[in-house]
């Protein structure tokens, strides 16, 4: 089958969708609710897609498990932060699934995140 990308329905629309909530109460306040920015740089669009295009999903969970929220690092639950993925990539209109973002790295590295639809 080969590599997925961010094309492929790589989360659930019911993870996304538990994602938000999540979301919701640890993001917003910085990233705004829509993800569109405020404090923080936005989630959504190009300039977000940019940053991370050609690289893995791995590398996106890594930096949000690691640095997020900012004013409590780290304290995200590997669960927590592949919802708050699926709500994300639902938000930069890549199609659901039918199962939900992984969060285990080694699956997450063989998925590539992919700006443009191919």
């Amino acid at each position: 089958a080969g590599p997925k990308t961010t094309w492929d329905g790589i989360y659930s629309a019911a993870q996304a969708a538990k994602g938000e909530g999540i979301f919701n109460e640890k993001c917003a306040k910085c990233h705004g609710p829509d993800g569109t920015g405020g404090d923080a740089p936005d989630l959504v669009g190009g300039g977000f897609a940019s940053d991370w295009d050609a690289q893995t999903v791995e590398d996106l969970f890594n930096r949000t498990r690691t640095s997020m929220p900012a004013d409590n690092a780290g304290s995200l639950t590997s669960d927590e932060t592949a919802g708050i993925l699926a709500y994300i990539l639902k938000k930069n209109d890549f199609p659901a699934g039918q199962i939900d973002l992984p969060a285990v790295r080694e699956a997450l590295r063989q998925i590539k995140y992919v700006s443009v639809k191919p």
